[in-house]
């Protein structure tokens, strides 16, 4: 297995981060991997305006993770609240599984701790992913109750197949 390499997204970046996220959560392409939402959500995962925003925006950083050239991990970290929130995790469908997301997430907490100066790490998860969330509490993330509604009826963020999706935030001290 070759040495993975880390960058900062830029906007010339998008189409491939779009393909990307799409692909490790979306479609049949999704059922690849075991992090797939497909039989939660149709439709973006991800929408490019929003995308360029998180990128320019300041205290924001889209991390990209390159194996041979190749773009096969991305997550988001960024300052809210007064805390690091992490995003927009997805590791190519066919490379999960293999440890590389720990590596990317060892990675994410490693920029908001030192390049951001964050004493804490925050996501959103939905909370029905189980499995998911299993994984997350494994490197130390810890439930805190707090839900959040699924944006219904903004379909940038996807087209919801049940009625009951709703996040829930976990956190973890860096």
């Amino acid at each position: 297995m070759h040495a993975l390499t880390f960058s900062l997204a830029t906007e010339a970046d998008i189409p491939a981060l779009v393909e990307l996220v799409t692909s490790s959560y979306r479609g049949d392409a999704s059922r690849a991997g075991w992090t797939t939402e497909a039989d939660l959500l149709d439709g973006n995962r991800i929408d490019p305006e929003v995308l360029r925003e998180d990128i320019v925006r300041p205290r924001s950083r889209i991390l990209l993770a390159h194996r041979d050239d190749a773009l096969i991990a991305c997550a988001h970290v960024a300052e809210q609240d007064g805390a690091g929130y992490f995003g927009m995790f997805s590791v190519a469908p066919t490379a999960q599984g293999g440890g590389l997301g720990r590596i990317v997430l060892t990675e994410a907490e490693r920029l908001a701790r030192e390049d951001l100066g964050l004493a804490t790490m925050r996501m959103t998860v939905i909370d029905v992913r189980d499995e998911l969330i299993a994984w997350y509490e494994r490197r130390g993330y810890r439930r805190t109750g707090i839900k959040k509604p699924f944006p219904y009826g903004d379909e940038r963020f996807g087209i919801p197949k049940r009625p009951d999706l709703r996040f829930e935030i976990l956190e973890k001290p860096l």
